[in-house]
């Protein structure tokens, strides 16, 4: 790519950015949130066209010109972008499929694309039934769906953009591996991905983009890879903690759930939460920490004003008092908050601006007589906006044109604004970079010194560890155990997070 500038109204997002891959390398692209690097890829797969850019790409030696993502597919360029695509009404199968079916004398051979797609989900490490709905599967499996997908084509240049965000450590490794069979088979792929371990682990070269512009081009050949040396390139400084000094000042237990059952709305008789246990104090960040699809997410939405799944058994008691909240409306009006780990579809409506998705959950704070006072809106929405750091040059903004990043730190700031006395958190670092995680880490420890309550899902033991005081893991549905901060390490809680046995506080 030579070249390349994009222009959005108000906003510069590539300025004279060139790149080159080598055939056969795994290429990383790194940068804040707003640098530029799904842009770019945009522009290279022709979701942003020909015409609409400065600059030229040019594949194997030709100058190409894509009018649109069907053209840079039939050139051989598969993009999976980091907001799945995917028809949760179809099946696997039919979404794997969709657009490149197989067919037969006129008609779609539903046998040989079954056939075909255990293939793909094998190569991918997923094992579910082909003829699943989409929406029955988790986000880190929708994911490697999407890959399977990507597969499914004649691909010769991969582009993956942020292919492990919502991947526990076992499914990301898998992925990772899966990424060296493909490249010892010849498939370049380019990997835009804020897991830096990942990146100094697997690839050949990384390109660090800061505001648009190219800083530079780490090749693995010249200098071994580290992950100090890309952050130094990101932010232009050095990181020297990923998380904020933080002494925690923990007061009584105000948060407790006892006994909570609940049965999975698809499945008739399956228990997604089994007879759970768990408290928070205040002041006090509680981690859950779990493998996919163990019931961390359930958990935390059905006690979220019963938001998922069928209610079965379980108490929930606020300060010693026990209440019943069977609608969000009720979660909120008790002061629970909850950012959930799918923003697209849980988070925010995408049609909404910035300042009508801040307020959204706490529209009375900003009414008077059953109006919205637009002043008062517009007023926290630059609040949040600011402490926040959120890229965008107007709240009027849609949230649709933010990068996911930025997206996540909307939804945070949405439910912050509810003034929460106990906020959950489903993966609240999911796409988002090194500099803005240190941001986020320092938020939610305010929180906590403000006497709030934090619970924290997270599929990277590390950040787990770093950030939280207690930590609960999760097992096929079931609390199995719990492990205070001076205590815990990644080989202990692994082990309580593949064991049904529940361990003694």
């Amino acid at each position: 790519m030579r070249h390349i500038t994009k222009v959005f109204p108000g906003v510069r997002a590539l300025d004279d950015v060139s790149i080159a891959v080598r055939r056969g390398d795994i290429h990383a692209i790194c940068g804040e949130n707003g640098a530029g690097k799904s842009t770019l890829m945009k522009v290279l797969s022709g979701v942003y066209p020909h015409g609409t850019y400065e600059g030229q790409i040019v594949l194997e030696g030709k100058h190409v010109e894509f009018r649109d993502l069907k053209a840079s597919e039939h050139a051989g360029i598969v993009i999976i972008h980091q907001e799945l695509a995917l028809i949760p009404e179809l099946s696997v199968t039919e979404n794997i499929f969709l657009g490149n079916e197989v067919v037969r004398a006129g008609l779609i051979d539903w046998d040989e694309a079954h056939i075909r797609t255990l293939d793909l989900l094998e190569r991918v490490g997923l094992r579910v039934d082909p003829n699943l709905p989409i929406k029955a599967l988790g986000v880190g499996q929708q994911q490697l769906v999407e890959i399977a997908k990507a597969l499914s084509k004649d691909v010769r240049l991969l582009i993956l953009d942020e292919p492990t965000s919502a991947l526990n450590a076992e499914d990301s490794e898998n992925l990772l591996n899966l990424l060296r069979g493909l490249k010892q088979r010849g498939l370049t792929s380019i990997m835009i991905s804020h897991k830096l371990n990942e990146i100094a682990e697997i690839a050949d070269a990384v390109t660090i983009i800061r505001d648009g512009v190219k800083v530079e081009t780490l090749n693995v050949e010249d200098e071994p890879l580290d992950e100090d040396r890309i952050i130094r390139g990101m932010v232009g400084r050095s990181l020297e903690s990923r998380f904020p000094e933080h002494t925690p000042v923990i007061g009584e237990k105000f948060f407790e759930v006892r006994g909570w059952t609940v049965e999975d709305p698809q499945v008739a008789g399956r228990l997604v939460c089994k007879g759970s246990d768990f408290f928070v104090r205040r002041g006090e960040i509680v981690g859950f920490a779990g493998v996919m699809g163990a019931g961390r997410t359930e958990l935390a939405r059905s006690v979220f004003g019963r938001s998922y799944g069928i209610y079965r058994s379980g108490q929930i008691f606020i300060d010693g008092k026990a209440v019943s909240i069977p609608t969000v409306q009720s979660a909120i009006a008790h002061g629970i908050a909850y950012v959930p780990e799918d923003r697209k579809t849980l988070g925010m409506n995408l049609l909404d601006t910035i300042r009508k998705t801040i307020v959204a959950a706490g529209l009375r704070k900003i009414s008077r007589l059953s109006m919205i006072d637009e002043d008062a809106e517009l007023l926290a929405a630059e609040e949040y906006r600011e402490s926040l750091r959120i890229k965008t040059p107007s709240v009027n903004e849609g949230v649709n044109k933010l990068s996911g990043g930025n997206q996540q730190k909307v939804v945070l700031g949405k439910w912050m604004f509810t003034e929460p006395e106990i906020l959950i958190l489903d993966e609240p670092t999911r796409g988002i970079d090194v500099g803005a995680k240190y941001e986020i880490y320092g938020l939610i420890q305010r929180l906590a010194e403000a006497g709030k309550g934090v619970v924290v899902i997270s599929s990277e033991l590390p950040e787990v560890i770093g950030l939280c005081d207690r930590i609960y893991t999760v097992c096929e549905g079931r609390i199995s155990g719990v492990v205070d901060h001076a205590d815990a390490d990644q080989e202990k809680l692994m082990r309580l997070m593949t064991t049904t046995t529940a361990s003694a506080a």
